[in-house]
């Protein structure tokens, strides 16, 4: 996901240089935990969402979490960069919701999971979204992300990608979404028209819908690219639960650095909307990037308590980060390069995921539940006939390129990963599958 873009040189919207992309276990006081669960309702109640109101759908869609939960909700792939067990990650943070990316348009403004995986036939969302409200907790879904066609640049018009979208809700029974407004859409101006549109239509038409806007952030707040977003809301009298910036991947050194675009971007939302300063961190969320982000800068789990700290004395209304796929130490623990599914920092598993849970309001569990023990452990199988390559192990840990053979099979690693069964692996898993040996 992330990061934003300088305002262009001229009146006529140029795209500046620059890519961006997005997307200490420390105890909180207990007032601050409160002020967390304070910003969130206050959030709420400002933004015309509500948990409390009626669910968006009648069927499978689970009971509304309060919008305390939807403000933390931190960015999960199901499909994708090693995903972890969603519940797994609940029994260890105590996080009770996920920010499920990305819904893009396969063709013909027709959802799908990553622009491939059509929402009519795809299996893997739904086992991980009723996993989740198995064990009471709930998922939003964000549309967009950095790469692939958006929906907003493709269906025509903001009813047509409301129709698109609404989609999405009525299948999954949502009762909160996120619209992640990144390149090229955001530099759209036809684009995103249809997605605020499609925003607004989809607020009235789904009473409760708890709405969220991310775009890109800069040290000076967000750029030309997010302010035109404003005030292509303001013209359209649209306001949703939040408007978060994602301050990273554009020369930011620190907690300290993201904490000043968070108050210069609080003064774009009072200028904008003519907002106090209270009003405007009520609007105001933040979206990070935790460890290495893909301008080399690193945050670490004291960066996160510095944002958290300024984020519930000032009543910010989300608190979020990109993503619980890499919330896990790398192996060696700087990765040389950006990973998808470890942070490049030392860190315990879900560190980062504990700081969302504090600004909900809620207190992170300080050691592992107790679990049954698993009914049965993969075996370490021989390869069998002509395989020559080494046999996967359930206690390697295997990095991008790394070479297995399984059960008569030959596969390579996608990316880093421990103990994930090749032949489970799937079209979006770690291991590809290289045919017979």
């Amino acid at each position: 996901m992330e990061r934003a873009q300088l305002p262009p040189a001229s009146a006529t919207p140029t795209a500046p240089t620059g890519r961006h992309r997005r997307r200490r276990t420390t105890a909180v006081t207990t007032g601050l935990a409160t002020l967390g669960l304070l910003a969130g309702a206050l959030a709420a109640l400002a933004g015309g969402g509500s948990a409390l109101a009626a669910p968006v759908t009648p069927t499978d869609a689970g009971g509304a979490l309060t919008s305390n939960w939807y403000a933390s909700a931190p960015y999960l792939m199901p499909e994708d960069n090693s995903a972890p067990d969603a519940g797994a990650v609940m029994d260890a943070t105590g996080q009770k919701a996920f920010q499920l990316a990305f819904i893009l348009d396969s063709g013909g403004c027709n959802p799908a999971w990553g622009g491939t995986s059509s929402i009519d036939t795809d299996t893997t969302i739904p086992a991980v979204i009723q996993e989740i409200r198995a064990k009471g907790g709930d998922v939003s879904v964000s549309f967009g992300g950095y790469a692939g066609n958006k929906l907003g640049q493709d269906c025509g018009t903001p009813e047509a990608t409301a129709a698109a979208e609404q989609k999405v809700i009525t299948k999954y029974g949502l009762h909160a979404i996120d619209f992640d407004l990144e390149e090229p859409e955001y530099e759209n101006t036809a684009a995103i028209h249809n997605e605020i549109g499609a925003a607004k239509i989809l607020q009235a038409n789904n009473p409760g819908l708890y709405i969220s806007i991310t775009t890109a952030g800069t040290t000076a707040g967000t750029g030309w690219f997010g302010t035109q977003m404003l005030n292509e809301a303001k013209s359209q009298g649209f306001t949703p639960n939040n408007y978060s910036i994602m301050p990273f991947d554009g020369g930011f050194n620190g907690g300290a650095a993201q904490v000043a675009a968070l108050t210069a971007f609080n003064g774009i939302l009072q200028t904008t909307f003519g907002w106090s300063a209270a009003t405007a961190y009520a609007h105001e969320g933040v979206s990070m990037m935790n460890g290495r982000t893909d301008a080399a800068e690193y945050f670490t789990q004291a960066d996160f308590q510095t944002v958290l700290n300024f984020a519930t004395t000032n009543g910010l209304a989300r608190y979020t980060f990109w993503s619980v796929n890499r919330d896990r130490q790398c192996t060696p623990v700087v990765d040389p390069g950006l990973s998808g599914s470890c942070s490049g920092v030392t860190q315990n598993p879900w560190d980062f995921t504990k700081y969302t849970v504090q600004f909900a309001g809620a207190t992170p569990p300080t050691t592992p539940p107790v679990s049954p023990p698993p009914v049965s452990t993969p075996p370490v199988t021989p390869p069998p006939g002509n395989c020559t390559l080494p046999a996967w192990s359930a206690s390697t840990t295997y990095t991008a390129g790394a070479k297995v053979s399984y059960n008569g099979e030959d596969y390579h690693a996608k990316w880093w990963t421990l103990n994930e069964v090749p032949s489970a692996s799937g079209q979006y898993g770690v291991w590809a599958d290289d045919g017979p040996c």
